[in-house]
This record gives C-alpha cells, sequence and structure tokens, in this order.
C-alpha cells in the first residue's frame, strides 16, 4: 500500500512541473525492468488517475496564473477562439487527445495550451485518463519483457537529462509562446495564418496615459 501511493505522489508530482521533467512513461518503464509486478494494469490505472490530476492542475495553475496575470485582453480573447472552435466537436477534441494520450510524447505544454483556453477540463480529463492508462500498461510490460531476455543490471538506459531532451524542451516552451501569438481567429475561421497584431502598451492599459 506505501509502494503504491509512493507511485501516486511520484507521478502526480511528475505532472504539474510545468517543464523540464522525467516523462512519466519512464516510472513505468523503469518499474518493468527492476521490477515484476504482479498487478501492472492497477498500477497503469492508478498512475494515468495521478497523471491525470497532475495535468489538470498545472492547467488550472496556467488558468489563474498565465492567463489572468500575464495576457493581455486582446490575446485572451484570441485564444478563447479556440474554445469556441472545440466546444461544438466534442468527438474530434476526444479522439486527438486520446490518441496523444497514447504516445510518449511530453503532454506538459497540450494542458498548459488547455488551461490557456479556459476549456472544460471534463472534455480533456477522460481520454486522457483512458489513454494513459493502456500507455503506461505498455511500457512497464515492454521493459519487463525487455528486461527478462536482456538481463539489465544497470538503469543507465533511464538517463533522461540529455543535450536532446533539453533542447527539446526548450522548442517546446517557445511553441507555447507562439501558441500566444498565432491569430486563431483568421487561422480557423478564414484558414489564413498571421500573427496576432500587437496591441501598444497605451491601449492596453489606458490609465497609463494619465489626464489630458
Amino acid at each position: 500500500m506505501r509502494a503504491i501511493a509512493l507511485l501516486f505522489f511520484v507521478v502526480f508530482g511528475l505532472n504539474i512541473i510545468p517543464a523540464f521533467a522525467p516523462p512519466t512513461w519512464m516510472v513505468f518503464s523503469y518499474i518493468g525492468f527492476r521490477f515484476e509486478p504482479s498487478n501492472i494494469a492497477l498500477l497503469a490505472v492508478i498512475g494515468a488517475a495521478a497523471a491525470t490530476l497532475g495535468r489538470l492542475t498545472l492547467s488550472k495553475m496556467a488558468r489563474v496564473i498565465v492567463r489572468q496575470r500575464f495576457l493581455s485582453e486582446s490575446t485572451r480573447n484570441n485564444i478563447d477562439s479556440i474554445r469556441e472552435y472545440l466546444e461544438p466537436r466534442r468527438k474530434l477534441t476526444f479522439g486527438v487527445l486520446l490518441f496523444y494520450a497514447f504516445s510518449p510524447l511530453p503532454s506538459n505544454y497540450l494542458f498548459i495550451a488547455f488551461g490557456l483556453t479556459t476549456i472544460e477540463f471534463r472534455k480533456i480529463a477522460a481520454p486522457f485518463f483512458i489513454g494513459r492508462s493502456i500507455s503506461y500498461s505498455f511500457w512497464a510490460l515492454t521493459a519487463s519483457s525487455v528486461a527478462r531476455r536482456m538481463d539489465f543490471e544497470s538503469t543507465e538506459p533511464f538517463s533522461y537529462f540529455s543535450l536532446y531532451f533539453v533542447a527539446t524542451q526548450i522548442l517546446l516552451l517557445a511553441l507555447i509562446y507562439m501558441f500566444a501569438r498565432v491569430d486563431w481567429r483568421a487561422l480557423l475561421g478564414e484558414k489564413k495564418f498571421r500573427w496576432l497584431a500587437k496591441v501598444p502598451a497605451d491601449m492596453r492599459n489606458p490609465a497609463a496615459k494619465g489626464p489630458q
């Protein structure tokens, strides 16, 4: 029971980190390599629940901290067009997120983006939980099978903090910035790609101009 609680809190903690955290699937690969868990499916479900709660917490943090404190009103209105586009397309949202959750791709930036759009969390929680439950089982079972056949005795294959990892994390941070700068109303409505026009400082905060 203590091991299950530890797994939950480790996975939850990894999933609220916005950047430079090791991917959670490595935790289950490590479990598969080092141990022979008797109920991988149960561990995967617990891990998926922890990952989902962690990602929703990260998404909420992005909404409360980044959206409300650092984004201008014009940028918030622009990003809201993504929510308006996705809300009537529930099957598309469910399918895309489910497919993404099956993959080993980092999901922190996806949930930060969702948090900025104020889309309802219940619409993204279910497909992510289902996808992660299956993918974590896959990684644990695959790692366990490989370990039995190749007799690994070292955890060196799990060294993640490499130049490649750092470069991809920096790239994904840049993508989040670009996400907020794309004119989504033009892209989704007119099928035209362009950058969002910058709003002059005096228009963002008219009070800053002072009395005329």
